[in-house]
């Protein structure tokens, strides 16, 4: 048995050894390092798609200088973050060849249908460059191949990691703000009931009306005040209200009253998939997500739920 051991573990050294010397960077080897992409200005780039590896899209337009998503209809994106990943992508080179066949992709997860990020990009001119993010052998770096090359490299310039295809990476996720300071009166209305919270004379929030026997619990209250003045969106669904956001019936809607007037938001269907809520606020134009955490006190608020209760009692005896 023992000696059973040392061959196992002869062979597994020779298997690592190998591994090292199939897939380890060549560097050295007197060939000057190329970019990838040595004619394409980041200027011409019209659309940015990424895909992930459990088969996310996103995609990005370039229209006149600014980037939207056309999917959301044109949600505006922050072109900073992408000029960032576009310049990362554009400035990559084949100084730290990898492999040259085709059969060691799967391996390094830039194959065809074996990714960990898919990047393509289309100019202007109508050329597209499909690019493949691979494994990271290592922290900070990660295999890449363009598509219709057998040539594999190793990078530390650009990971998987930072090549996201959630929407929220790429735009503003501030959907609702407003100071508490600057509110007056908040108005919960769902299926439990109607809640009004307004500000007492030290400027503490209260239920408006709170009864002589009923003890505010301040903690929830703030909690709750301090929620629904900041809500921060998943994803952005686009202008136009569709049946299956549940709005027209909405579960639940907060009202917010104070200086400049009132903002009201609605709060749609659950998306059991996602986990994510559909919501609505009155002063903008895109319908969009925001995680479900965000909405239970909303939805599934109740008296109780903002007072002190009284202890419970225990019967005789126990």
């Amino acid at each position: 048995m023992k000696r059973l051991h040392i061959i196992l573990a002869a062979l597994l050294a020779v298997q690592i050894a190998v591994g090292v010397l199939v897939f380890w960077p060549r560097t050295g080897t007197g060939i000057e390092a190329e970019p990838l992409f040595s004619d394409v200005p980041i200027e011409s780039i019209i659309t940015l798609t990424i895909i992930d590896d459990i088969g996310n899209t996103l995609v990005l337009k370039n229209a006149a200088g600014s980037w939207m998503l056309p999917e959301a209809d044109d949600y505006p994106a922050l072109p900073d973050g992408i000029n960032d990943l576009l310049e990362k992508v554009l400035g990559l080179d084949t100084g730290r060849l990898v492999t040259t066949t085709e059969s060691s992709h799967k391996q390094l997860q830039v194959a065809a249908d074996d990714y960990m990020r898919k990047i393509e990009l289309e100019t202007a001119d109508g050329q597209t460059y499909t690019l493949y993010i691979g494994s990271s052998p290592t922290y900070g770096a990660a295999h890449f191949r363009l598509e219709g090359q057998d040539e594999a490299y190793l990078t530390s310039d650009i990971s998987p990691w930072e090549v996201s295809a959630a929407p929220s990476s790429w735009i503003n996720t501030n959907y609702l703000s407003r100071s508490a300071d600057t509110l007056t009166e908040v108005t919960l209305e769902d299926s439990n009931g109607t809640f009004v919270f307004v500000k007492d004379d030290e400027g503490a929030w209260t239920l408006a009306d709170l009864a002589a026997d009923e003890e505010l619990n301040p903690t929830a209250v703030n909690s709750f005040i301090s929620q629904v003045t900041a809500i921060t969106l998943q994803e952005p669904l686009g202008k136009t209200e569709l049946p299956e956001y549940g709005l027209e019936n909405p579960n639940a809607v907060v009202t917010l009253t104070g200086e400049g007037g009132s903002v009201t938001l609605s709060v749609g269907s659950l998306d059991p998939e996602s986990g994510s809520y559909t919501v609505k606020s009155s002063d903008a134009e895109y319908y969009v997500t925001i995680a479900s955490y965000y909405a239970t006190t909303m939805v599934e608020g109740m008296r109780d739920g903002f007072l002190v209760l009284p202890p419970t009692p225990v019967p005789d005896g126990e």
